[in-house]
C-alpha cells in the first residue's frame, strides 16, 4: 500500500500543482459568489468544464515535454511576433492583478483569524512566496508545492461539516435548469474564466519542460512516446479532477450556508469565510480561512512563475526555477517584479472586485488566441506530438468554449448599457 502510494506520488507533479493552483483565493471568491447567489444551480459548470480543461492542459503538458520549451516559443512559431508580445504583456498584467487579489485575500483571512493589520500580512505573504521561488531550487520547491495541494481538501471537510441536501445538489448538477439572465451569464463566464486560465497553460508547459530535463526521460528531438503521454495524462487528469472537485464543494458549502440564509452577495474569499462564522460555526470559518491562505501560498508562485516563463521565452532570455538567481537574473527579476507589484497593489484603494473582474476579462480574451495557437502547434507537429484524435477534438472545443464565453461576456455588457 505504501509503495503504491509512493509510486503514484512520483507520477503526480506539474499537473497536480497546476490544477490545485487554479483554486486560488480569486477562484474561491468566484465559486463562493456562484454558490451564494444561485445556490446549487451552477454546480453543473464544474463537470462541463472538466474535460475541456483537462484536454487543453494535457496539450500544454505535451508541448512542453516534447519540445523542451515553454509555450511562448511554441506559439511564436504560429502567431506574428507583435501578437505574441501583446499576449505575453496581457498575461503579465492579468497575473499581477491576480497576485494582488490573492495576497489581499490571504492577508484579510489571517486578520479574521488572528487579528492585526491585513495589509502587513499581505505584504509578508508576498515576500515569503518570492523568497521561496528565488532561493529554493525547483526540484525541492516542486515537492513543497505538491504537499500544499492537500490544503484544498479542507473544503471537502467544510462541506461535510454543514447540513447539505445532497438530493437537491445531484439534481442541479446532472439535471440543470439554465436561464440566460445577465447575472447568470456573467457568473458562468466568470466561472469559465477562473477555471480555464492562460497562466495555467504557461506554467504546466514550462514545468513539464523542466521535469523532462531534470529526469532525463526525454531525449532532444524524440517524439512523444505512449508511456510519456500516459504519464502526462494521469498527472493532468488528477490535477484537474482535484481542482474542479474542490470548486464543486466550495459552491455546495456556500449554497448550503450563505444562500440558504439569504446572503447572496460575496465580494472576496475572505468575506465568504467571515459570513460562514455565525452560520456554520467557528470550526468551518477557521478551516475556510486556512484554506484561503494555503491555496494562496500555492497560487502566487505559480502566477509569478508563469509570467516570468512567458516573458523570458518571448525575449529568448535564460529562465528556469532550477537555475540559481545569479545565472538567470532577468528571469528572477520578472518573478520579483510581478510578485512585488502585486503586493504593492494591495496598498492602493483599488476595488478588489474590479480587479477580479478585469483579470477574468483579460484571461478570457488572452486564452482564445493562445489556445488556437496551441492547437495549430499540435496540428503542424502531429508526427512529433502524436496526440489522439479525441484530445485534439476536445482541444478545439475548449478554444470554442472560451471564445463563446468571451462573446457572452461582451454581449451581456453591451445589453446592460
Amino acid at each position: 500500500m505504501t509503495n503504491g502510494f509512493r509510486r503514484m506520488w512520483r507520477v503526480l507533479g506539474p499537473g497536480l500543482v497546476t490544477g490545485a493552483a487554479d483554486d486560488d483565493p480569486s477562484g474561491i471568491a468566484t465559486y463562493s459568489q456562484a454558490g451564494a447567489q444561485f445556490g446549487y444551480a451552477l454546480t453543473w459548470t464544474m463537470f462541463l468544464t472538466l474535460p475541456f480543461m483537462a484536454a487543453i492542459q494535457i496539450i500544454s503538458a505535451c508541448i512542453g515535454w516534447a519540445t523542451g520549451e515553454g509555450l511562448s516559443r511554441s506559439i511564436a512559431q504560429q502567431l506574428p511576433r507583435p501578437v505574441v508580445l501583446v499576449v505575453v504583456a496581457l498575461l503579465v498584467i492579468a497575473n499581477t492583478i491576480n497576485i494582488a487579489a490573492d495576497l489581499a485575500a490571504m492577508g484579510e483571512s489571517l486578520r479574521l483569524v488572528a487579528g492585526g493589520p491585513a495589509t502587513v500580512y499581505a505584504l509578508a505573504f508576498g515576500v515569503v512566496c518570492l523568497m521561496a521561488e528565488v532561493f529554493i531550487p525547483y526540484h525541492r520547491y516542486a515537492g513543497f508545492l505538491k504537499l500544499l495541494t492537500f490544503v484544498l481538501f479542507v473544503y471537502v471537510i467544510v462541506a461535510f461539516s454543514v447540513a447539505v441536501p445532497w438530493g437537491d445538489v445531484l439534481a442541479s448538477t446532472f439535471l440543470p435548469r439554465v436561464t440566460l439572465s445577465r447575472d447568470v451569464v456573467l457568473t458562468i463566464v466568470a466561472v469559465f474564466g477562473t477555471t480555464i486560465s492562460p497562466y495555467l497553460f504557461f506554467w504546466q508547459a514550462a514545468q513539464e519542460a523542466e521535469e523532462s530535463r531534470l529526469s532525463h526521460r526525454h531525449r532532444s528531438g524524440a517524439n512523444l512516446s505512449a508511456a510519456a503521454f500516459r504519464h502526462l495524462s494521469i498527472d493532468t487528469w488528477s490535477g484537474m479532477l482535484v481542482s474542479n472537485l474542490i470548486a464543486f464543494f466550495i459552491i455546495v458549502t456556500t449554497a448550503a450556508t450563505l444562500h440558504a440564509h439569504g446572503i447572496t452577495k460575496i465580494d472576496t474569499a475572505a468575506q465568504a469565510a467571515e459570513a460562514l462564522r455565525p452560520i456554520a460555526g467557528p470550526l468551518t470559518f477557521v478551516l475556510f480561512s486556512a484554506g484561503i491562505i494555503g491555496t494562496g501560498m500555492l497560487a502566487v508562485p505559480v502566477l509569478a512563475g508563469s509570467a516570468a516563463y512567458g516573458v523570458a521565452e518571448a525575449f529568448r532570455m535564460r529562465g528556469s526555477l532550477e537555475l540559481p538567481a545569479s545565472r538567470a537574473i532577468g528571469f528572477y527579476a520578472i518573478v520579483s517584479a510581478a510578485t512585488l507589484a502585486g503586493a504593492a497593489l494591495t496598498l492602493t484603494r483599488l476595488d478588489p472586485i474590479a480587479m477580479l473582474f478585469w483579470t477574468a476579462v483579460i484571461n478570457g480574451v488572452v486564452a482564445v488566441p493562445i489556445m488556437v495557437a496551441m492547437m495549430l502547434v499540435v496540428s503542424r507537429q502531429s508526427g512529433k506530438l502524436n496526440l489522439p484524435l479525441w484530445l485534439k477534438v476536445l482541444g478545439w472545443l475548449a478554444a470554442a468554449l472560451m471564445a463563446l464565453a468571451v462573446a457572452l461576456l461582451l454581449w451581456s455588457e453591451v445589453a446592460a448599457r
